[in-house]
């Protein structure tokens, strides 16, 4: 048998897709301020956790902003978007306050899911974002639900699924798949590759490393994008959301590696500090910085000027979060489900599983 091929390095192993025509400056401005504001909140929320704000596990999006803004500038109003457990800058940028967003990360009443879902369980059916989920991939059929009862109803809007790299090992991901292709299901299937399963890199426990090849499995149209260049990410995204709006089913691959450790608490020691180094090298957010000033789009007072504002809005949100209250405890069931349900659990902590008997009257003993 003829040995493995080394796995190729991130760099070469990131294909970049070709851009067509001159940039249109406005739209890198939108796309650079959208990226900005998703960075200095989520380097809040680092901060915010290491004081005791925020407890339970924290996962963020730093290294992640161009992928987020380039997948979610093909969505309409009107689409619906399922996340994992990495999702504040997904909810930030599909339009919910920030404010909103932080008083979920500090269990406030004023978050986005009440104060009772925290980091990984923001849901918002005003922007349809249906989650947040903490299990690895448990949105992806709950995603193919929705994008299955669209079809069944003859709806136009569509669905668009990210996930982790990790998630594509999981049997749920291959029988939603299945199932999206043979339903010709209005669905996009987003895989943020960050190539690392956690600690374990995907050439490590994935025989086939280049995620979007799967779909071939199931006839499904699918390509890889580089995740540090926001338009080429929401060039990409445009194709797939067209395909799902015609019935056709899509699996997208973005390369996009986390620039922290697995949660907030992670230091990844698993990496080297070259790896570190090159990370750091081409962060996507100053890359698209020095892009803008390059092409004279903004001047580096612009650039100061934008930040300024961005940090207004995120200490805005960190204050407002602070003030928010903490939800009442008799509110702890009221969202488990959306109707009521018959025998559903409602005992608060400290309850006594049965109610106690009657206690016989002194004089009757």
């Amino acid at each position: 048998m003829s040995a493995k091929p080394t796995a190729p390095s991130p760099r070469t192993a990131r294909p970049r897709t070709a851009k067509s025509g001159s940039a249109d400056n406005d739209r890198l401005v939108g796309f650079y301020r959208r990226m900005l504001l998703i960075r200095r909140f989520e380097e809040r929320t680092a901060r915010a956790y290491t004081q005791a704000h925020i407890g339970g596990y924290c996962h963020l999006n730093l290294g992640e902003e161009a992928a987020i803004v380039g997948l979610l500038s093909s969505l309409e109003p009107t689409d619906y978007l399922f996340t994992n457990y990495r999702e504040h800058g997904y909810a930030i940028d599909r339009g919910i306050d920030p404010n909103r967003v932080m008083a979920e990360l500090y269990g406030r009443s004023d978050g986005v899911s009440k104060g009772w879902g925290g980091s990984m369980h923001m849901f918002d059916t005003a922007h349809r974002l249906l989650g947040g989920y903490g299990i690895v991939g448990g949105q992806v059929p709950v995603a193919t639900g929705a994008a299955l009862a669209i079809e069944y109803r003859g709806g136009r809007e569509i669905v668009m699924c990210t996930m982790g790299d990790g998630t594509t090992n999981i049997g749920a991901f291959h029988e939603s798949l299945n199932l999206a292709a043979l339903g010709h299901l209005p669905i996009v299937y987003v895989v943020i590759n960050n190539r690392l399963g956690m600690g374990t890199t995907v050439e490590m426990s994935s025989a086939e490393p280049e995620l979007f090849r799967r779909g071939s499995a199931y006839r499904m149209a699918a390509a890889r994008v580089d995740g540090l260049d926001p338009e080429a990410v929401a060039a990409a995204a445009a194709i797939a959301a067209a395909s799902a709006r015609d019935g056709e089913p899509y699996l997208l691959e973005v390369v996009s590696e986390r620039l922290r450790g697995h949660s907030v608490v992670d230091p990844a020691k698993y990496r080297s500090e070259a790896e570190v180094a090159e990370l750091r090298a081409h962060d996507p957010v100053p890359a698209l910085a020095e892009r803008l000033m390059r092409e004279g789009a903004l001047t580096p007072e612009q650039l100061e000027q934008i930040d300024r504002e961005v940090l207004a809005i995120v200490e805005e949100a960190a204050a407002f979060a602070d003030a928010s209250p903490s939800p009442d405890v008799a509110t702890l069931f009221d969202y488990t489900y959306a109707s009521p349900v018959a025998n559903a659990e409602g005992r608060l902590p400290g309850d006594p599983l049965f109610p106690a008997a009657p206690r016989p009257e002194d004089g009757d003993r």
